[in-house]
């Protein structure tokens, strides 16, 4: 726990009235960018934030309130406003007061790191981020070309009135890099080493990318698709990779399982779900190939935990098994809401929001499958990779997804590559085309750091892990 914390903590039980029970979360957030862009050294960026959120639970009503103001005087002026808050959601409560989780346990968590921040200098990381940018400047079709690298801390600490006290402390790191090929008319961007995704841990976490190996290949990857032909309209076999398989995880499983969207609580902002209560314990989500978990303990994974932000222990658990639907993504607000077991899984984007149901750590099991055996598998399709567009309706259903990098597969055979690849589908039904996954050795570790959700807006890390996975009779199509 940082070292001022406990004033601030002793602050508010000195300023908070008798109630049926109180928490304070206290969030202290630092991140720091670098950045080369075509040579250039871009602005360094540095970014520090701290707060605390009070909830406060008292003869049947529950209310919120949240500041950067940690002096006692500013702890005491939002505590007066939740008491306001408070009166009010006795009258006009729209989830009820015993709903409301009092975490049972106290608990700590702390990201492993090996190689921390500061053991590279910053002339070091520059020095590594320009001979990157040396390596994806290999043609003179190469027109826009830059190199990342960020770090990101969070410190949490939740103490409660019953004398619960949980303290995490997250690290993160979020390489990456892309390069843009034009010629004449046409242009492509091929991205790598990490770009658009952040693992938990150190400077050590970088080979996991591949970061800074695959510049080069990235580069003579953009030349090569600018040259490529237009990917065919076709009804084909598909093969995702695993940094595709990310997002078709995030949006065609993780939003439609998220309790508080089935319940109705983002209708009006991002959406309902096409999953409805009674289909846990019996819905066919997808093949019997289709293995889906909730596991917070995969260290290195973005979204790992020991305890979700109203104070649940967090463990792993299935929510897809065999392809049969069986519990969503629900804390233990929205378990208590809708009767319904569910995950640790309540999450705020910081000290100003409260948390709500989010993906966390969303994986799809290995199978058994060798990548050269899936290959193998398909008499006609394409293998895509990395993500270039999507578009999903508003109950997380019809979607449509555009790739960087596309090849096709002949009688079982990787051929050329194919530029600007899509696909389309409905979650309620492509899932069960899902013929086969890889192995444990082919699968890997994904996630975004900026998924969207609530009202205010929250944008939160989610991790997701997955082999390649191929889908049956899926129907794809170029982009002109």
């Amino acid at each position: 726990m940082p070292a001022d914390w406990q004033s601030v903590i002793n602050d508010f039980k000195a300023v908070v009235p008798a109630v049926d029970f109180w928490s304070l979360r206290l969030v202290r957030e630092e991140a720091e960018t670098l950045c080369v862009r075509e040579g250039v050294v871009q602005p360094p960026s540095l970014a520090q934030g701290r707060g605390v959120h009070i909830s406060l639970v008292d003869r049947g009503g529950a209310a919120w309130a949240a500041t950067s103001a940690l002096t006692r005087e500013g702890l005491r002026d939002a505590v007066h406003e939740a008491l306001g808050w408070l009166e009010v959601s006795r009258r006009h409560a729209l989830v009820a007061a015993e709903h409301q989780p009092r975490p049972q346990r106290s608990g700590r968590y702390a990201t492993h790191i090996e190689t921390p921040w500061e053991a590279w200098s910053l002339a070091g990381k520059l020095d590594l981020l320009q001979d990157i940018n040396r390596a994806l400047k290999v043609d003179e079709c190469i027109v826009d070309w830059q190199a990342r690298l960020s770090r990101r801390q969070i410190d949490v600490a939740l103490v409660t009135g019953d004398g619960v006290v949980i303290e995490q402390a997250f690290h993160h790191v979020l390489p990456g890099y892309a390069a843009v090929a034009n010629r004449d008319a046409q242009t492509q961007m091929r991205s790598g080493g990490g770009w658009g995704s952040m693992r938990q841990g150190g400077l050590e976490q970088l080979a996991a990318f591949d970061f800074p190996d695959s510049a080069r290949r990235v580069a003579e990857e953009a030349i090569a698709l600018v040259e490529a032909p237009e990917c065919p309209d076709t009804t084909a076999d598909l093969l995702l990779m695993p940094d595709q398989m990310m997002l078709q995880i995030h949006e065609s499983i993780g939003h439609p399982l998220e309790l508080d969207r089935i319940l109705g609580d983002e209708r009006n902002y991002a959406g309902t779900s096409f999953v409805t209560p009674d289909m846990f314990g019996s819905y066919r989500y997808g093949s019997e190939l289709l293995n889906v978990t909730f596991d917070p303990g995969v260290a290195p994974e973005m979204a790992s935990y020991a305890f979700d932000d109203e104070g649940t222990p967090a463990e792993r658990d299935y929510l897809i098994r065999d392809g049969i639907l069986l519990r969503p993504l629900g804390g233990a607000t929205s378990q208590a809401r809708a009767g319904m077991a569910g995950v640790a899984n309540a999450r705020a984007s910081d000290w100003n929001r409260p948390a709500i149901d989010r993906m966390a750590n969303l994986n799809l099991e290995p199978g058994t499958s060798r990548l050269d055996e899936l290959v193998a598998s398909i008499g006609h399709g394409v293998l895509m990779a990395t993500n270039r567009s999507w578009s999903i309706d508003d109950s997380r259903n019809k979607f449509q997804f555009g790739c960087e990098l596309g090849r096709l597969i002949v009688d079982g055979e990787l051929q050329g590559l194919v530029r600007n690849p899509n696909y389309r589908g409905i979650s309620a039904t492509f899932w069960r085309s899902l013929a086969g996954v890889g192995d444990p050795d082919s699968l890997e570790i994904w996630g975004t750091p900026s998924c969207g959700k609530g009202e205010p807006n929250q944008m939160i890390h989610v991790g997701h892990a997955s082999p390649p996975c191929v889908f049956r009779n899926v129907e794809i199509f170029g982009g002109e």
